[in-house]
């Protein structure tokens, strides 16, 4: 959201003040699967959860672009403009995000390793992060831009006293729920039985796959909901999209990242 924690305060600071509508683009929250895997953990069908792998492996610095002088390399990679962190910033705070959002799960502390394989780089392009959150469940977090053949590789599995499940962001119409017993359910997009969160957000009938762009569509649709409102004089609603709140976690997070990632007791609590 920011570059700083400090300019994220600032800058609730500033919309606490203005009373308009703030959305922030944690764009995989709008995918129909992860609202149903939310709406199945709130409800208790994992039961007790207990253990949180998540992972966001790419793999285009691994290869020729790091060379080319293409955007996609260059401000990432430059602490002015980007801050602390490359890795972490840029794809370990949507695996952040993402655990928070299905969960709703708060990180107590963590310990955090960060490398630039790549020397030149003066910001880190691979992270790994231990876990503890508040009540007691137990985390993995792994980002990394030069995981060579990854795309996109986002997938999040949760781990519960009664089930677990899967998502992966590559193939984001089918949430699994996994049994004890070895029985794994598939839900699939634009199914009936599906919550009516889910069904909202999926957008064409189930065996035509909605993607990216649609997640993207399913946040502004809720925004643009506020919005009116607000421009109406009317209360501004609840609204199903990230906002100022999650941009100030989002902050947190990394620069807690990158103080354990150079600290030598390494268990850092969460900034706040």
């Amino acid at each position: 959201m920011t570059t700083s924690l400090a300019e994220a305060k600032q800058l609730k600071e500033i919309h606490g003040k203005s009373g308009k509508v703030f959305a922030l683009t944690h764009n995989y929250t709008g995918y129909p699967m992860v609202k149903q895997a939310r709406f199945m953990v709130r409800r208790g069908d994992l039961g007790k959860i207990n253990k949180v792998v998540v992972e966001y492996p790419q793999g285009w610095l691994s290869g020729l672009l790091r060379d080319t002088g293409t955007a996609i390399n260059m401000w990432r990679m430059n602490p002015t403009k980007a801050g602390a962190s490359c890795c972490m910033g840029d794809i370990g705070t949507h695996a952040e995000n993402l655990t928070r959002y299905i969960t709703g799960l708060a990180i107590e502390e963590l310990c955090a390793d960060l490398t630039a394989f790549i020397k030149k780089n003066p910001l880190e392009d691979d992270g790994n992060v231990l876990i503890h959150y508040k009540g007691g469940a137990r985390g993995v977090l792994y980002a990394s831009q030069i995981s060579s053949g990854e795309e996109n590789g986002l997938r999040i599995r949760v781990y519960g006293t009664e089930q677990g499940l899967e998502w992966r962001q590559e193939d984001p119409n089918y949430l699994i729920i996994k049994n004890p017993s070895g029985f794994k359910t598939i839900y699939s997009k634009g199914n009936p039985c599906l919550c009516e969160d889910a069904r909202k957000a999926g957008r064409l009938p189930f065996g035509h796959p909605d993607g990216f762009i649609e997640a993207f569509a399913n946040l502004y649709r809720e925004a643009f909901k506020a919005i009116r409102a607000e421009i109406a004089g009317k209360k501004i609603p609840a609204f199903d999209c990230p906002t100022i709140e999650d941009g100030i976690v989002g902050m947190a997070f990394i620069e807690t990242v990158v103080e354990s990632a150079k600290s030598k007791t390494k268990w850092t609590r969460m900034k706040s």
